[in-house]
C-alpha cells in the first residue's frame, strides 16, 4: 500500500452510486435474478459506511410506478430518514422512461402523443420527488428513444419532439424553483437497435437548439462511449471545454460488446487514468458517479466488493496521476514536446487584419519543423511502467 494513501474513501471525494447500480439483481436477457432486491434504506447504509457521498435515482428506484400517493410519502419518508441518520447526499435524479412498456417505442419521441404526455407528466413528479430530495442534477437518458424500424416515424421529427419535451421541462424546473441543470446522456444502441443521440458529441449540438441551453449540459458514460467505439476522455474533454459537463457516468466496457457496467477500471486502466487525470487538472468539482454494477456471479455481499472496488480504483488512479505530474522524466519530456513561440502565440490569439498579414507573411522552415523529435514511445512507456507499479 501505498504511504502517501490508504486508499479509503472519504466524503469530500463526491463518490455517487445509483439504487440501481448497488441494487441490480444480475437479471440479464438471458437469465432471472441471482440476488434479492435491495432495500434503498439498506442501501444507503451500507454505501455510507464503505465513505461514499452520496446515492442517486431513477424515481421507480425508489417508488414503484404504481405505488399510491399514501405509499409513496410513506416510502419517501422512510429514505430521507436514512439520509439524514448517515448524512448521505441525493446529487443526481432521473426518470425511468425505458422500462414500463408503454414506453415500448419510446417516451418523448414516441408516435403517440398520449405516451409523450404521460412521459411529461412522469417526469414533472420525478423532478419534484428529485428536489425533495435535494438533488440539483437532473439526468436525462433516452434508453427508448430510437429505432429498430425506420420507416416507423421520421427521425426530424422525432427529434423536434425531443426537444419540445426538453424546452417544456425546462421551463417547469424554472418555475417551480427547483434549480435543476440537465445533463443529457449519449448512447449509440441496446436496448433499441438504434437509439437517437448515439454520441455526447451529438448532444453537445442539440443543446445549442434549446430555448434554456444554459441549463442543459452532458452526463458522458465510459461505457456508451466506448461502446460507439470513442476515445471517452477525448469525449469528457470536449464536455468539459465546452462547460457542458454537468455529470459524469464511471464505469468500464469491453470495446464492441453490449453494455456491460464494468467495474471502474476493471477493463480499460490506461483509459481511467486518463480520465482521471483530466478531471483533476481541471479541478472538476461533480460527482464521481459509479453508473455500473456488481458481475452475475456475485452474492449479495460481493456487491460490496465490487462497489468498494470501483472507490479504491479511482484513488489509486489519482495517486497514479499525482506522481505522473512530479515524475521528473515524464514532464521534462512533455516540456519538449510542448514547444512554445510567444511571438506566434500573439498573432493567432484573435484575429486582426494586422495579426493575418504578419502570419501570411512569416517563413517557415517546413523541413526543419517536420524533423522534430516527438518522443512518444518512450513517453507511453513511463506510462505504462507508472500504472504497473515499477516507476
Amino acid at each position: 500500500m501505498s504511504a502517501s494513501m490508504d486508499y479509503q474513501p472519504k466524503r469530500e471525494d463526491h463518490f455517487t452510486f445509483g439504487l440501481w447500480t448497488v441494487g441490480n439483481p444480475g437479471r440479464d436477457p438471458f437469465g432471472a435474478e441471482v440476488r434479492p432486491p435491495l432495500n434503498p434504506v439498506k442501501a444507503v447504509a451500507r454505501l455510507s459506511e464503505l465513505g461514499a457521498y452520496g446515492v442517486n435515482l431513477h424515481d421507480n428506484d425508489l417508488v414503484p410506478i404504481d405505488a399510491t400517493s399514501a405509499e409513496r410519502d410513506c416510502i419517501v419518508r422512510d429514505f430521507k430518514k436514512a439520509l439524514a441518520d448517515t448524512g448521505m447526499q441525493v446529487p443526481m435524479a432521473t426518470t425511468n422512461l425505458f422500462s414500463d412498456p408503454v414506453f415500448k417505442d419510446g417516451a418523448f419521441t414516441s408516435t403517440s402523443q398520449k405516451v409523450r404526455t404521460f412521459a411529461l407528466q412522469k417526469t414533472m413528479r420525478a423532478m419534484d420527488l428529485g428536489a425533495e430530495l435535494g438533488a440539483k442534477v437532473y439526468v436525462f437518458w433516452g434508453g427508448r428513444e430510437g429505432t429498430e424500424v425506420d420507416a416507423s416515424k421520421d427521425p426530424a421529427t422525432a427529434l423536434g419532439w425531443f426537444r419540445e419535451c426538453i424546452n417544456f421541462l425546462c421551463e417547469y424546473s424554472l418555475e417551480q424553483g427547483h434549480g435543476y441543470k440537465f445533463a443529457l446522456e449519449a448512447k449509440p444502441n441496446e436496448p433499441r437497435a438504434d437509439i437517437y443521440f448515439a454520441t455526447t458529441g451529438a448532444y453537445l449540438g442539440f443543446i445549442e437548439t434549446l430555448e434554456h441551453s444554459d441549463m442543459v449540459g452532458v452526463n458522458p458514460e465510459f461505457a456508451h462511449e466506448q461502446m460507439a467505439g470513442l476515445n471517452f476522455v477525448h469525449v469528457v474533454a470536449q464536455a468539459l471545454e465546452a462547460g457542458k459537463l454537468f455529470h459524469i457516468d464511471l464505469n468500464d466496457q469491453k470495446p464492441g460488446r453490449f453494455d456491460q457496467d464494468l467495474r471502474f477500471g476493471s477493463e480499460s486502466i490506461k483509459s481511467a487514468f486518463f480520465l482521471v487525470k483530466l478531471l483533476g487538472d481541471h479541478k472538476w468539482d461533480g460527482m464521481r458517479h459509479f453508473d455500473a454494477h456488481a458481475y452475475r456471479t456475485e452474492d449479495a455481499d460481493g456487491v460490496w466488493d465490487f462497489a468498494a472496488g470501483c472507490m479504491r480504483t479511482y484513488l489509486i488512479l489519482k495517486e497514479k496521476a499525482e506522481k505522473f505530474a512530479a515524475d521528473r522524466e515524464i514532464q521534462g519530456i512533455l516540456s519538449e514536446i510542448q514547444e512554445k513561440d510567444d511571438k506566434l502565440a500573439a498573432l493567432t490569439r484573435s484575429y486582426s487584419r494586422e495579426s493575418a498579414k504578419a502570419i501570411q507573411g512569416t517563413a517557415f522552415d517546413r523541413r526543419m519543423m517536420a524533423s522534430r523529435r516527438l518522443a512518444y514511445e518512450r513517453l507511453d512507456q513511463l506510462v505504462i511502467d507508472l500504472l504497473l507499479g515499477v516507476r
